[in-house]
């Protein structure tokens, strides 16, 4: 028999009243499945959503930096329900001082990502930063937020409305019923927020020192004009202000949209280019198609000819028409800095065969952006439509201007550059190489999720950024394994262990630390659900459907748990309860691992054994020493003393062991004694192992056993071994006669993010580190002026600061 240590088993009982179901169904938590959204996580039989189509003309004010415009929206009521007002989005309204953004933000704090902090120390000051004064210098000098000039019916007939902060209510002048369709006209103008003193997801960028007198600006246009809120099944008008942190959520449509600008300005715009003729030269489109079948990026704005724009300025305007079906917003971008290349990205689609993959950046992109920003783009278009679907619009665009990285349908903005040196080259670091490459795929990357799989950024930030953090994880490693993409499990581990975590399903504005929660820790998890718990055919195959059921509509959480459940075929509840919804970590510890031998019940093998696992046990150290000092036993002198018990001890087998061993077998059945027999001819290893999991997250346990034969055997025991006890759990391992277990590892190849990786030895290990000699430092004290040394230092001047920059 196998006799298990008793501490064995009482380490998996469990405390009175402390059972946690770790596997509870997370149907108890989802919204019921209904008529739009079915319980297999696909939009239901009745599903809906509204349209809205826009056309738009809007003039780029140079010299003041401001955008005067008009729009006629259309909009038709596809819900069910009856509409008496109409909620629109105002996002530059966030701009303004009285806004609910500007009055909440906190001076430093955590989440707070404004430049000024608050000093640990209790008599040290507070530090502003000069970015922060230059921000509030900025908002007090200029007026900033949407100047609403009109809001009419497609008649002309005034609307009345109410401005909500970054939302404004138009109550229309009769109900909207279902199926029907209206329309309003909206002027409107604002001041353009420059980005580098505000810090926002749009602007202008100033550039001082350009060939051209004065100057030159590079314009980033989105979130520009007055835009419908979404109305939902799930939530009805989701009117939440705009604080910063939570983007938007939309409506799919169509547009139409006229952009005048200087003459001399190269537009990069959501859409497809309506009236080339206009605004190219013949040799500028003819390049444009040379392009289109090009084996690398060409040129349709050469450097030479922006670089000609930027000297000479103009006073005439263009109007560059852009036309767009089925997105849910729209963004632009203008500067005579523009260099613009393309390249044609082929894919198998009979809609769509051809990908326009642009790029526009100024000379300061310089080499980094020649060679990698159009190649990027293409790069995410070959990745991503493998994971979800052909990309479905005609362009894909990489902008270079002052926002680090934003997205919008078929555009993005994107901020590295290269360094001007003193001999008038211009180069880049390793990071700066990295920076363009990654930003440009997770930024190209957004136009799957959520342009095209439309998911609600207002409140769920993590189905956007997460899931195409995950794809952009894929893609990265696709281009260059050893670039840190930031999505291993290593990466989220520090932020899972961190007591200022909040779970994956806060509200984006409520989230403490966005990147870690939004970005890496969903990304983190989707790597760990693809290549440890369902492996890549079962995770790809449900992926792709997900993304297919929800082009162009809008998925909820639940819609995204349900269908990776249901076409994976794999229960994981437990998986999105845990790693989703609660805060807890993953810590599993191996504590102990008890070698046992299968009892033959035969006393004269099994009484034999028992004698040399005694012998095996350390001699008494008084006993060694008595026997180094020679000293003879009182039995060894006196012999006549000895008897029977002196030969024989409890180890010595009799007959009536031998006897009860004859009965044991003779009451065996037939199949009982021909597995006992069995077992005992084998003489296998018996391993119980004994896990504690410390940090709550139930995961899989993934051992690697090591033999004295020097070889390693990898074992994967599925999550589901927590489901009775999930806080410890025992496991018994058979190996084989020969295969003698020396070490055993839990996850050695850091798949589950566990956070602390010590406790994952048995026997425990030697803790790798490092040691530096230092000298050792006078002690801290106060520092006080001398005043009378200072005293006699010369003031330098100009002469001086540019004679030291010389040396």
């Amino acid at each position: 028999m196998l006799h298990v240590p008793v501490a064995a088993s009482s380490a998996i009982k469990q405390t009175k009243g402390d059972f946690e179901d770790k596997f509870r169904q997370l149907e108890e938590t989802l919204p019921t499945p209904n008529v739009y959204r079915n319980a297999a996580g696909a939009p239901g039989h009745q599903y809906w959503q509204q349209e809205v189509d826009y056309k738009i003309d809007v003039k780029l004010n140079e010299e003041k930096r401001r955008i005067e415009a008009s729009e006629q929206i259309t909009y038709k009521n596809n819900s069910p329900d009856t509409l008496k007002y109409l909620w629109i989005q105002l996002d530059q309204n966030k701009y303004r001082e009285d806004s609910m953004s500007a009055l909440t933000t906190t001076f430093g704090g955590i989440g707070n990502r404004g430049p000024a902090t608050q000093s640990a120390s209790s008599d040290a000051p507070a530090r502003l930063s000069m970015g922060a004064l230059r921000r509030q210098q900025f908002v007090e000098d200029t007026e900033l937020g949407y100047d609403i000039k009109k809001v009419a019916t497609g008649n002309g007939k005034k609307l009345h409305h109410v401005i909500v902060g970054t939302l404004m209510r138009v109550d229309l002048d009769k109900p909207l019923k279902a199926g029907q369709q209206t329309s309003l006209n909206i002027d409107f103008a604002f001041n353009i927020v420059e980005e580098d003193a505000v810090s926002a997801r749009a602007g202008y960028e100033h550039f001082p020192d350009d060939e051209r007198e004065g100057g030159n600006d590079i314009f980033l246009l989105a979130q520009w004009f007055p835009r419908l809120a979404a109305y939902t099944d799930y939530e009805a008008w989701t009117n939440k202000e705009f604080i910063g942190r939570g983007e938007f959520t939309l409506e799919f449509g169509d547009y139409d949209v006229n952009i005048t600008v200087p003459a001399d300005h190269i537009v990069s715009s959501t859409g497809t280019l309506q009236n080339p003729k206009d605004v190219l030269t013949k040799t500028q489109r003819d390049r444009l198609k040379k392009a289109e079948n090009a084996d690398r990026a060409v040129f349709v704005v050469t450097a030479e000819e922006a670089l000609e724009n930027e000297k000479a300025g103009t006073s005439k305007t263009k109007t560059w028409r852009f036309k767009a079906k089925n997105i849910r917003d729209f963004a632009w971008a203008s500067s005579r800095k523009f260099m613009w290349d393309a390249r044609g990205f082929k894919q198998e689609n009979e809609d769509n065969p051809l990908v326009m993959a642009m790029s526009f950046y100024p000379k300061e992109g310089g080499d980094l952006w020649k060679k990698y920003s159009t190649e990027s783009v293409i790069h995410t278009l070959d990745v991503y439509n493998r994971f979800t679907f052909d990309y479905p619009y005609p362009t894909a665009q990489s902008v270079n201007g002052p926002v680090g990285g934003m997205e919008y349908p078929m555009i993005s903005f994107n901020g590295p550059r290269t360094e001007l040196q003193d001999d008038g080259s211009r180069t880049y670091s390793l990071a700066e190489k990295r920076f363009l490459i990654g930003v440009v795929i997770h930024e190209v990357g957004h136009n799957y999720f959520p342009m095209i799989v439309n998911s609600d950024e207002r409140q769920w930030t993590w189905m956007d950024e997460g899931l195409n953090s995950f794809l952009d994880g894929v893609a990265g490693r696709e281009w260059d394994p050893n670039i840190p993409w930031g999505v291993e499990p290593r990466d989220v581990v520090w932020y899972m262990k961190s007591s200022s975590q909040v779970p994956i399903m806060t509200q984006s504005d409520s989230v403490l630390h966005l990147g870690p929660n939004a970005y890496t820790k969903p990304a983190v998890a989707l790597n760990i659900l693809r290549e440890t718990i369902l492996g890549r055919e079962l995770f790809d195959f449900a992926f792709r459907e997900y993304a297919q059921r929800w082009m162009f509509k809008r998925p909820t959480p639940a819609d995204f748990f349900r269908t990776m459940e249901e076409a994976s075929g794999v229960d994981l509840d437990w998986f999105w309860r845990g790693w989703f919804y609660s805060t807890d970590h993953v810590d599993i510890a191996i504590d102990r691992v008890y070698k046992l031998r299968l009892d033959t019940e035969d006393p004269d093998i099994d009484l034999k054994r028992q004698r040399e696992a005694e012998m095996e046990k350390p001699m008494s150290l008084t006993v060694e020493r008595n026997e180094q000092e020679g000293r003879q036993l009182w039995v060894e002198r006196f012999d006549d003393i000895k008897d029977f018990y002196d030969d024989n001890d409890q180890y010595t087998p009799n007959n009536k062991d031998r006897n009860k061993y004859r009965d044991f077998l003779k009451d065996l059945e037939p199949w009982e004694r021909k597995a006992f027999e069995r077992a005992v001819r084998e003489d296998k290893n018996y391993y119980v192992m004994e896990f504690s999991n410390k940090g709550g997250l139930v995961m899989p346990i993934i051992l690697e056993l090591e033999f004295a034969d020097g070889t390693k055997e990898m074992k994967r025991i599925p999550a589901e071994i927590w489901r009775r006890t999930p806080k410890a759990v025992s496991k018994l391992i058979v190996t084989e006669k020969d295969k003698e277990l020396v070490s055993v590892a839990v996850d050695p190849r850091w798949e589950t993010a566990d956070v602390d990786v010590e406790n994952n030895y048995y026997p425990r290990r030697i803790i790798p580190s490092r040691i530096e000699a230092y000298k050792s430092e006078k002690s801290s004290k106060r520092v006080y002026k001398d005043l009378m040394q200072e005293s006699k230092t010369e003031l330098k001047t100009d002469d001086d600061d540019s004679d030291s920059d010389d040396d």
